[in-house]
């Protein structure tokens, strides 16, 4: 498995997957999208592919290929798709010519307003609001490229082996994201929202310790030992999986 293939499954699974809260938190982009009725796919030759699906207002992401993929877009390769990303490279159209000026006018703004949030350029300052975004985005990145990490990368695979069978919520106060991770018997699964009965809970005061967090501007165990992050359950899965958060900046950062 090379280190392209894996950055290649995060950007399409959990770089991607943000634009299905970013039309409900960014209030331009969720105008932006209020109209369209399309589904975009993109696909690595003989390798993955995702689609996002847009309607009645809303996106949604899922994994594969899906047959009412009205615009489909293909890499040569995972580093073909990972070049895009860091914008060095254009995907091949290979159906839906007539929504290439869609694709440039309407869908490019919404993936350039996820970079904003994602890597804001140098010398650009977030608003508070903006940083909240930011903020939900990259924790939602972070707990969905564990998922890839726990599949693909060779230490993650052992960690995830064992790790105890379980849910792990993620949690910030008072209002969210709310995020988890599903350790089961053959792969970990993420999804959104909270858990009936998580076997462990890692929560943050508030986003701002969650940005400081992800952004190594705080000791976690420090803001353990205050109360900024409190610890529940099965502290080793909390342990385990902060082992797969801190493989993640190294393919996407």
């Amino acid at each position: 498995m090379t280190d392209h293939l894996i950055k290649a499954y995060m950007n399409l699974n959990a770089v991607l997957q943000n634009l299905e809260d970013l039309v409900i938190l960014d209030k331009d982009m969720a105008a932006l999208i209020k109209d369209w009725r399309v589904v975009i796919q993109f696909s690595i030759k003989n390798g993955p592919a995702v689609h996002l699906a847009f309607e009645n207002g809303a996106c949604h992401h899922g994994i594969g290929r899906n047959k009412r993929s009205n615009v489909k877009l293909l890499f040569n390769s995972p580093q073909h798709l990972n070049n895009m990303f860091d914008g060095k490279a254009n995907p091949i159209p290979v159906k839906g010519f007539t929504r290439l000026g869609f694709l440039k006018n309407e869908f490019t703004p919404l993936t350039e307003r996820l970079t904003y949030y994602l890597k804001p350029a140098d010398g650009v300052t977030l608003t508070e609001q903006e940083q909240a975004i930011a903020t939900h985005l990259t924790l939602n990145t972070a707990v969905y490229a564990c998922r890839d990490l726990a599949m693909l990368d060779p230490i993650c695979k052992v960690v995830a082996q064992h790790t105890h069978k379980g849910i792990l919520q993620l949690e910030v106060l008072p209002d969210g994201p709310f995020l988890c991770l599903d350790y089961g018997e053959e792969k970990v699964r993420a999804f959104k929202g909270k858990a009936e009965a998580p076997m462990a809970k890692m929560t943050f005061r508030n986003l701002d310790i969650a940005s400081k967090l992800l952004a190594g501007e705080i000791d976690p165990f420090e803001a353990i030992a205050v109360g900024d992050i409190r610890l529940r359950g099965q502290i080793l899965m909390v342990d385990n999986t902060n082992i797969l958060l801190d493989k993640v900046e190294g393919y996407l950062g």
